[in-house]
């Protein structure tokens, strides 16, 4: 972007394209009151108050709507922001935006609204990294968590951390630069300083792998030999038909994904049947399979399916070889059409009267999504980890430093490295082609 651009007038359709009730039109610089002025049939602003009238061009009535102004700086930006509530549907809101766009604002890029509160102050880099996690939320488990950051649950616990650095660093710089007045600080504080803040640090890390858990979520495919009901159970998981169900062997040729709520986004893959024999498997099929057995690798949980009526055979134990390194759970379908003595390792449902499937899920939420949401302060992602990792990484450094009594100078450049480690995560610090990279993933309007 053209620097000249970074803070002139921009709009963007603030809600999603298609058939509703409400469309909203968001407008947001220095000419969001001079623009609205010129298409509005009642623009006598005040802060608080909303206004109702018209969309005017030409004199020409656009549409009837309700205008709310946010006068800066308290706006979702820091700016001047207007934002239009007109009647849903892709062709009014698409016919005001470009008579706001005539009238002197420019069509916003993906994520900028939030860019420019994050550039305003409005908020820290990890509050706009949330807004991003809870539009793109697969679960309404992730979305409440998500919300603790954009409170500033996170933005505060780092701040703790980089105060108790800085503290540190504060006295050691005192010392250094002032020794005639102040004394170096003992180095058993340094030591002892140092080891509760990378106890701090690790506290926030410690929730690094439920994060990625609750932000990913987790891979299931259903596996088992042709015709003993995987896309049946697979249906019955979803509580919707999508796999072609048959009472034919081989009916499923290709891979197919659906996401699962369970409190934390399930990929459910249903697969096709595992078999060999060369005379029965046809070039289409073998194909099905070996994607099957791809999926098996790539899961973090296997539901391995038998026909309950006839037991585990020996073409189920060929397949149940293939799961010897990987976490299952055994299921016997069919159980309706069962009359021998049950096992007592495998989960007995039918897919087909649904019975069992409840305790299923149960089952497959214990393995997968063993996680209280409750417990979790905030989530981290991936560049925030590497950002506390370094932060880590740098008070190990200065630690092991103090143990051995080094000059206190070259303490403080690992101190200070740590220091610009967390600025990275709460961008204080950063670079542009990391924050564009952030806000390239976020939608345009947001």
């Amino acid at each position: 972007m053209n620097i000249l651009d970074e803070f002139d007038t921009i709009a963007a359709i603030a809600t999603p394209m298609g058939m509703g009730g409400v469309g909203v039109i968001r407008i947001s610089g220095d000419k969001a009151f001079e623009i609205i002025e010129k298409i509005f049939t009642n623009p006598k602003f005040e802060p608080r108050k909303f206004n109702h009238g018209w969309i005017v061009e030409n004199e020409k009535q656009i549409d009837e709507v309700i205008v709310l102004p946010f006068f800066a700086p308290n706006s979702y930006t820091g700016e001047n922001v207007i934002e239009i509530q007109c009647h849903g549907g892709v062709n009014v809101v698409k016919n005001i935006l470009n008579l706001v766009l005539k009238n002197g604002a420019r069509m916003a890029e993906k994520g900028e609204f939030t860019k420019r509160a994050f550039l305003n102050k409005r908020m820290d880099l990890s509050q706009a990294e949330a807004v991003a996690d809870i539009i793109h939320s697969k679960t309404s488990e992730f979305a409440k968590v998500s919300v603790k950051n954009l409170s500033g649950v996170l933005k505060e616990k780092i701040n703790e951390i980089r105060n108790e650095i800085f503290e540190i660093l504060s006295k050691i710089t005192a010392g250094i630069d002032f020794p005639e007045d102040v004394k170096e600080p003992e180095y058993d504080y340094l030591v002892s300083g140092f080891e509760k803040i990378i106890s701090s640090i690790d506290a926030v890390l410690s929730g690094a792998e439920t994060s990625n858990i609750f932000r990913q979520g987790a891979s299931v495919a259903i596996i088992g030999k042709p015709n003993v009901g995987k896309s049946s159970l697979f249906n019955a998981l979803l509580n919707l038909d999508r796999a072609i169900v048959t009472d034919i062997a081989g009916t499923t040729r290709d891979v197919i994904k659906e996401t699962l709520d369970l409190g934390i986004p399930v990929t459910l893959v249903d697969t096709a049947g595992i078999r060999d024999g060369v005379n029965e498997v046809d070039k289409v099929e073998q194909i099905g399979i070996e994607y099957s057995k791809q999926s098996l690798d790539e899961a973090d949980l296997v539901l391995f399916v038998y026909d309950a009526a006839q037991g585990v055979t020996d073409e189920d134990k060929e397949v149940l070889e293939l799961l010897k390194d990987k976490k299952y759970i055994l299921i016997a379908n069919k159980s309706d059409l069962m009359s021998g003595k049950p096992n007592a390792d495998a989960v007995y449902l039918s897919a087909l009267t649904g019975e069992g499937v409840n305790e299923l899920k149960q089952k497959l939420t214990e393995k997968v999504c063993d996680i209280n949401p409750e417990s979790l302060d905030f989530v981290t992602n991936t560049r925030q980890q590497e950002c506390l990792k370094k932060a880590r990484h740098s008070i190990e450094q200065a630690l092991l430093a103090s143990q051995l009594r080094e000059l206190q100078d070259l303490i403080s450049i690992d101190v200070k490295s740590a220091i610009l480690a967390l600025d990275e995560l709460t961008g204080e610090l950063i670079t542009d082609d990391i924050l564009n990279n952030i806000f390239d993933h976020f939608c345009i309007g947001k």
